[in-house]
């Protein structure tokens, strides 16, 4: 008589479940990572052109207030978007002018006007970080950029007012 011993099946101790990846939410820290993750990009653009950040933000001023600004107009303009010190956008000012990025406007000399090369540095680097841009920005559904859009500028609205009650 022969007899047979059952051969043990291994076993498999079940997978565990993945862990699920919680869905971050909107806070100064994951804020301030998306902004510094950027802005390294950005300055990775501008120091391959000899640019810096609060530069860049400066020609970007005369840009928007149509290339040409009060001096006083546009320190205020810089100093209120960098949250820096008036002296430091002087400076910054004075940087660009001897490099001859800007320049006094010949019709007023209260006002500053981008030169040729000035607009220049703007268009070569806002075409180079609108490329990076559109990657960072891709398949973002419209809906969640335009809420985003409106938080941030709310949290924006609100930290400028405790700053102004400071």
């Amino acid at each position: 008589m022969t007899t047979t011993t059952p051969t043990a099946t291994p076993t498999t101790a079940p997978a565990p479940a993945p862990t699920p990846t919680p869905t971050p939410t909107t806070n100064g820290r994951v804020i301030a990572l998306a902004h510094y993750a950027s802005r390294a990009l950005l300055e990775g653009v501008l120091t391959r052109h000899g640019a810096t950040f609060h530069q860049s933000v400066t020609l970007r001023a005369l840009v928007l207030g149509g290339e040409s600004m009060g001096h006083d107009e546009l320190v205020g303009d810089v100093t209120g978007s960098l949250k820096v010190d008036e002296s430091v956008v002087r400076d910054v000012i004075e940087d660009l002018t001897a490099t001859k990025l800007l320049e006094k406007d010949p019709a007023d000399a209260a006002r500053i006007r981008l030169t040729d090369a000035g607009r220049e540095l703007y268009e070569r680097t806002g075409a180079e970080t609108a490329e990076i841009s559109a990657r960072l920005y891709a398949d973002i559904p419209s809906e969640d950029l335009a809420i985003a859009g409106r938080v941030l500028a709310l949290i924006t609205k609100r930290a400028n007012a405790e700053l102004a009650a400071v």
